[in-house]
């Protein structure tokens, strides 16, 4: 390997980039990864410097490998893993946040643990294709983390998780472990989790800006740009404002990673179209009733399919049929039922 693939290597070049590269690149074009989106300009690294681009015939996303030469990014490598949403104003538009992951760290604070927004985000964190890893954070101003790790595993779906805090240091070089030698994580969670504090405390220095920790454990993300940033003993971390909003893109097999229990409690059903609301031999009723299902994650479920499969009848005519015809039927058969 070359010197110049090595110092790639430290950002997670390798043999499958160098073939991608091949296909998009021009004879003088040079590979560098999107490291910072600033909106008028990208920051890219090269394995030697960092680099300014200020024209771009592609939207290239934080985490990107692309070909460039003076100043324009020509060319983007195949993607291995992406974080969607939809474009502002557009119905069925794709904005890319953030490329190329490898582990998701899912963030929960200990001022605010809720199970249906942390269902939610490995919702997204599966439909990315990085590996989840849940992360408690602000475990130092609670006396019940350990409680809040149970509640937490048991959503999780066999997903790690890993108790933190960014003041006793607990917990960081786990998070760091995961992103060795050269693997790349991003942060998910709604403001008020810690994610640019806990990127400031692995790196051992304020790479990112925060806002004063208020006495309550609570305070508010700072981030106004997508940034990759690279760590002391290896590996990288994005951190994305767009992120924040765990918008559900496309793909409802993310939820059988999430909800295995209720999918397979669904297969158990007297009838292949169950319902679950009045038809007999249901056995997810079954499971609410003896209290091994629990309401809450079933809602959970219900919603988030329903989420994904609205955004999925807006490119695809059979779906939009299907829905069509079943609220037909429906309809009719609750006219019949009236007296």
């Amino acid at each position: 390997m070359s010197d110049f693939d090595s110092r790639l290597a430290l950002l997670g070049w390798d043999a499958g980039y160098e073939e991608k590269f091949k296909q998009v690149a021009g004879p003088r074009d040079a590979a560098a990864r999107v490291i910072a989106d600033y909106g008028a300009e990208y920051l890219l690294h090269d394995g030697g410097a960092t680099r300014r681009a200020t024209s771009r015939r592609v939207d290239p996303a934080v985490g990107d490998w692309v070909a460039f030469e003076g100043g324009v990014i020509k060319g983007i490598l195949e993607r291995r893993t992406v974080f969607s949403r939809h474009a502002a104003g557009a119905e069925t538009l794709e904005q890319v946040l953030a490329a190329n992951v490898d582990v998701t760290f899912v963030l929960a604070a200990a001022t605010d643990v809720n199970p249906r927004r942390i269902e939610r985000y490995l919702t997204v964190a599966w439909q990315s294709g990085a590996v989840p890893i849940v992360v408690l954070t602000k475990a130092d101003i609670t006396d019940a983390a350990g409680v809040m790790r149970a509640e937490l595993e048991a959503v999780a779906a066999g997903a790690p998780v890993i108790v933190t805090s960014s003041v006793s240091g607990e917990g960081l070089d786990e998070i760091a472990l995961q992103l060795q030698p050269a693997r790349t994580g991003v942060l998910l969670g709604p403001s008020g989790t810690g994610k640019s504090t806990l990127i400031n405390a692995i790196v051992g220095a304020a790479v990112m800006r925060t806002r004063e920790i208020h006495r309550s454990g609570e305070g508010r993300h700072m981030t106004s740009h997508r940034q990759l940033v690279q760590l002391p003993a290896g590996g990288m971390i994005i951190d994305t404002p767009g992120l924040r909003e765990a918008q559900l893109w496309e793909g409802e097999d993310a939820l059988a990673n999430i909800f295995e229990d209720v999918e397979a409690l669904a297969l158990q059903c007297r009838f292949s179209d169950c319902a679950h609301v009045t038809e007999p031999g249901c056995a997810i009723k079954s499971a609410l009733a003896d209290g091994t299902l629990d309401g809450g994650r079933l809602t959970s479920y219900r919603k988030l399919r329903r989420e994904l499969r609205a955004v999925a009848a807006k490119t695809d005519a059979r779906i939009r049929l299907e829905d069509r015809k079943k609220w037909k039927q429906t309809s009719m058969a609750t006219r019949r039922a009236r007296p």
